[in-house]
This record gives C-alpha cells, structure tokens and sequence, in this order.
C-alpha cells in the first residue's frame, strides 16, 4: 500500500478590502478537495453547488490502482490575520470550526482532527497564547475580551513580541490604550482514509461560505465607480450588458450622486489548484444558487442555463478547471434606496 497525502478544503487566500467604503467586507476564497499527484486516483464526478448560505460539493474517486491507497486527507483553512481593522467576513465565531466545516466518507461522517497554531513576526507563539488562555482566532470577540482582561505587564510583553498592536486614545482627558491582536491563525483539518484498489468511493464536504460585499454598487462610474472598475467587473464575473442595463434603470438621482439600489456581494472558491488527481474529472456539474428571485447574479462558466427560480446550472465531461481562472460569483440583491 501506498500512502498518498491530499491537501484541499479551505484556502489560505485572502482578497484585502475595496477601496470604496469603510462598510465592505472582503471574501475569503474557498477550495475543495486537491490531491498531491496521484496517478492512481481518478476523479469520476464532482458536483459543485455554491449559494450564500453553503457551499456542497459531492466527489466521487475511483482508485484504478493495484493496491490500496491509504491517503492522508487534509484540508486547509484560510490563514486568519489579526489587524486594527478586520473587514474580511469569517462566517461563524466557533474557535473551533470557524467555517462551520463537516466532511463524509462513504457516508459516514468525520471526526477530523484540527491543527492550529499562531504566528506572529514568523515565530510561532501557539503555546504562549495557550499559557494566557486566550482563544487562537484573532478575529473573534472573546479573542478581544481575553487580551483586555490581561495585566498591563503581559500585555507590554505580547507587544514586544509582535502579538498586540497598540493604540492610544484621549478619553475625557485622560490617555488610555486598546490592544488589538495582530497574530496569523494558521488552521487545517486533517485525517487518514484508505481508498481500496478498483474500488470507488464518495466524499463529501459543506461549509459557510465568506461572503464579502458592501452596501452600494462599485462598478457604475456615476455611482462612485470608474471605468477601470467596471472593466474588472465585466473581466472577473463575465458582466453582460443585460445587468448593466438593469442597475442602471434602477438609478434614483441625489443631487450630483447617482443611487442604484443594489447591495453588492462577492463568493469566491478556488478550483484551480485542486487537479491533481490522474486525468481530467469525468463529469462536472456546478450548479449557482442566488438566493432570491429577485436578486441578479454573474459568474463565468459554459453552457450556463437556468434550471429554477434562483438556480442556475453548468455542466461539462471530461473538465478540467480553466487555467487562471477561479470561481468568482457576483450577487446583486435590490435594498431600499
């Protein structure tokens, strides 16, 4: 038997904030299941389904091999920085299980073990954040209330190791100081499986997606936007002129400022890393959903057709991800003006 490890799950890409508004949120890409080459492994189907609220995704592998793999299987969480201002949207305050991850082989559910360590200023400082019994998400609020309840000496000390930014304020004449955590979360789920020779097995894996946005529509030059901006746009999401057109006869007048009545979001999931199984994926199917009829949504694929009110369907044999480009997923929904 070989052993064969397998890296996926969630990406360690994170996409800093538009320029455009102290109230958007940037993404988190997210991935799927990449294996470390193998060239016994197949990929017979993936089954893609990517909506706000979830992402699904259903694989199955055939092992074409004469012996059984036994494959260590890992999935990688985003890389979570602490900053003075966090403006990514993680989906869940679970120190734990941030993403709300769950994985089934065959069915079964797993019980995966989860790797965490901090780093701050490339030393790793896991323990020593354990010691203090503060939480190793930096993000989270408990993160915040348990450096607040440190004494002045620790907290002097966290700074000196690059753990805490500090920050001084006036307060009613008198100076005081907030710590912010600035520490990397570096996460990832992992497990063995062993995938029998001939055989062909099922995996399955959901989690919350990071859904970035921000309350206006970035891409209209009158509506703060630029040209360049609405270039990118139609680049990265395939913006057809069919959805310009409908943001734009939505257009409510404010004096010299145009309002198009659209909150804008953004999803993101990362397929081109993950083929490294042997061969292309016999049958891919993605399947897009908006989450309301009334929202409009734009994202690159082939042979795109609606399949529901709010669903829309791609699907390909023989697939391979596209080369330099990645699953990103523009959403519009209608806010009051």
């Amino acid at each position: 038997m070989r052993l064969c490890p397998i890296a996926g799950g969630l990406l360690a890409l994170l996409l800093a904030a538009p320029a455009w508004g102290n109230d958007t949120m940037a993404e988190f890409g997210t991935r799927g299941l990449s294996f470390v080459r193998s060239d016994w492994i197949e990929m017979q189907s993936e089954d893609l389904f990517v909506s706000p609220e979830e992402i699904r995704i259903t694989y199955t592998f055939r092992n074409t091999g004469q012996d059984d793999e036994d494959v260590l299987v890992a999935f990688p969480m985003p890389d979570i920085e602490g900053s003075m201002n966090f403006m990514t949207s993680v989906p869940t305050e679970d120190p734990d299980n941030l993403f709300g991850f769950s994985t089934r082989f065959e069915g079964k559910a797993i019980e995966a073990e989860l790797y965490s360590y901090a780093f701050a200023a490339g030393i790793e400082r896991t323990d020593y954040l354990r010691q203090h019994e503060i939480p190793l998400p930096p993000q989270l609020t408990a993160t915040q209330d348990a450096v607040n309840a440190l004494d002045d000496a620790t907290k002097r000390e966290m700074r000196q190791l690059g753990l805490l930014m500090a920050t001084e304020y006036d307060d009613n004449g008198a100076t005081k100081t907030d710590y912010t955590p600035i520490w990397t979360l570096r996460s990832t789920y992992g497990w063995k499986e062993r995938f029998p020779a001939g055989k062909t097995v099922t995996v399955e894996h959901r989690y919350k997606p990071s859904v970035g946005g921000t309350t206006g529509v970035t891409f209209m030059n009158d509506g703060g936007g630029t040209p360049e901006r609405l270039a990118e746009v139609r680049q990265k999401y395939c913006l057809d002129d069919d959805i310009v057109k409908r943001v734009k006869a939505s257009a409510i007048k404010n004096g010299d400022y145009t309002d198009y009545p659209f909150r804008e979001s953004w999803i993101s999931y990362i397929w081109s890393t993950g083929a490294n199984w042997a061969g292309t994926i016999g049958r891919f199917t993605l399947t897009v959903d908006k989450g309301s009829s009334k929202n409009l949504v734009s994202f690159c694929g082939e042979n795109v057709r609606k399949i529901g009110p709010t669903t829309f369907q791609m699907s390909a044999t023989d697939w391979s991800p596209p080369y330099g480009r990645e699953l990103d997923i523009l959403l519009l929904e209608p806010r009051d003006p």
